[in-house]
């Protein structure tokens, strides 16, 4: 720890096993200790610090587990400079060596100028980065350019349990006087050049059952003379999406916003070798070939992915089962103008069409697991026009500018909830490895993007 400025460096935070994700009350006591070095951390900084304690976790198996503190903090109140308030978690998902790790998890290595560590850029590097950028004005004793409040969290990766619940209660208090909000909790598409992301995909996730009865038969006793579960589950699942991956639910493409011809350009722009991204993720060849069309069906298109089928005999071996009950689970990547009510109707009418053809006497139920909404930004935003100019002063070069595919519900909570404008401004390289064995951030990546806070933040002073 720097004492001048009481700063904690990264590998310090990496080494705390600050695990969301499994109930266990020692990773739970490590969370707080993670939350509460952070807390230090901002004060020392001379911000004002606020740990909203955020009760309890009512497990299923009927376990309670204490929700680490939510972290609101602020440093400034100039009514004449923006405000920016970053949000970021410092939780992480499990990590043990013995799962194939090449270093111990929570020591962070250097190796070939590549941090490697867990949490190294999901999120603790990214939050560092902002932190440092902060204490560069505090050691030069230069004004901050811009207001700065903080929301770090420690459940991001258990689905931010009472976040959205604080988020709304602070609207008018915490919140009152926020211009933007900025997240930097993804990627770059390529190893070398930044991005901007403006835009992720929603998730409807389904469950379908089908049912004959509780216990599995025998199927040289019942085979032959049966509408069998699993047959009525696979024609189902095969009704829902093509060869081609277009998805076959009527109506399902109706709200999907039209694309503009400013939009196809913004596409063009991006820099993406298809050669060097199949070869990376090791496909013989993708639905399309086309950098644009790619780009597209990750990020504007909706698609469907069948994710598995429980109840039915998946092991090694001959085993001459005819599964009783099988419920088949499935997602559709929605975007704008998509909306999860809609699609979950859509679903529901195709899949009764579909299984009241076959006359099946089993009994189907359908239901909508978990919905979340897609989430767009307006690249015309100060923000962005501010974080196009500082990475341009950083980096000698213009962004990608990018959406993600996957979902990321902070990010609509926010701009639902406090009406600001959210930005998302990544400072890992695509080869960062989020939640795999090999999670590292690049030591430019992370020294780099603490200028480009910093640059964001002079940028920023002057848009306003």
């Amino acid at each position: 720890m720097d004492p001048k400025l009481g700063r904690m460096t990264l590998k310090e935070w990496v080494a705390v096993e600050s695990d969301s994700v499994q109930p266990l009350p020692h990773l739970r006591q490590e969370l707080f200790r993670m939350m509460a070095l952070a807390a230090e951390q901002l004060r020392c900084l001379g911000a004002s610090v606020d740990s909203v304690d955020s009760g309890f976790q009512q497990l299923p198996d009927g376990q309670t587990l204490p929700i680490p503190p939510i972290i609101l903090a602020e440093l400034g109140n100039d009514p004449k400079k923006p405000t920016v308030c970053f949000y970021g978690h410092l939780d992480v998902q499990p990590a043990r060596r013995e799962d194939g790790w090449l270093t111990d998890p929570y020591t962070l290595t250097e190796v070939d100028g590549k941090l490697y560590g867990r949490g190294a850029t999901d999120n603790k590097g990214p939050v560092l980065a902002w932190i440092n950028a902060v204490s560069t004005f505090r050691a030069l004793e230069e004004d901050l350019p811009v207001n700065i409040k903080f929301i770090i969290e420690g459940m991001e990766e258990a689905g931010s349990v009472a976040l959205e619940e604080l988020v709304r209660k602070e609207k008018d208090r915490f919140f009152s006087s926020v211009d933007y909000i900025v997240i930097s909790d993804n990627l770059w598409l390529t190893q070398r050049k930044p991005a901007l992301t403006y835009g992720t995909r929603g998730n409807s996730y389904f469950r379908v059952e089908v049912k004959c009865r509780d216990q599995d038969f025998h199927s040289g006793t019942f085979g032959g003379i049966l509408h069998e579960p699993m047959a009525d589950l696979v024609a189902l699942l095969g009704s829902l999406v093509d060869s081609s991956g277009h998805i076959l639910i009527p109506g399902i493409y109706d709200q999907v916003a039209p694309l503009t011809e400013e939009e196809r350009k913004l596409y063009k722009a991006i820099d993406l070798d298809l050669e060097e991204y199949r070869n990376s993720s090791r496909v013989e060849r993708f639905l399309f070939d086309t950098k644009e069309e790619i780009l597209m069906h990750l990020w504007r298109y909706p698609s469907l992915s069948i994710h598995g089928i429980e109840g039915a005999f998946d092991e090694p071996g001959a085993k001459t089962v005819i599964p009783g009950q099988v419920i088949g689970k499935f997602s559709i990547r929605l975007v704008p103008h998509m909306n999860t009510s809609v699609v979950e109707k859509q679903v529901k009418q195709h899949l009764e069409h579909v299984f009241s053809k076959r006359n099946s006497s089993n009994q189907m139920a359908v239901s909508m697991m978990l919905g979340l909404q897609p989430w767009i930004a307006n690249i015309k935003d100060n923000q962005y026009l501010a974080a196009k100019r500082a990475i341009k002063t950083v980096f000698g070069t213009e962004p990608d500018m990018i959406r993600d595919g996957s979902t990321i519900p902070i990010a609509k909570i926010f701009q639902d909830s406090i009406q600001k404008s959210v930005m998302m401004l990544p400072l890992g390289a695509v080869d960062d490895g989020e939640h795999s064995q090999k999670e590292k951030i690049n030591r430019w990546n992370y020294i780099e993007g603490s200028k480009l806070f910093a640059a964001f933040f002079l940028e920023m002073a002057k848009l306003h």
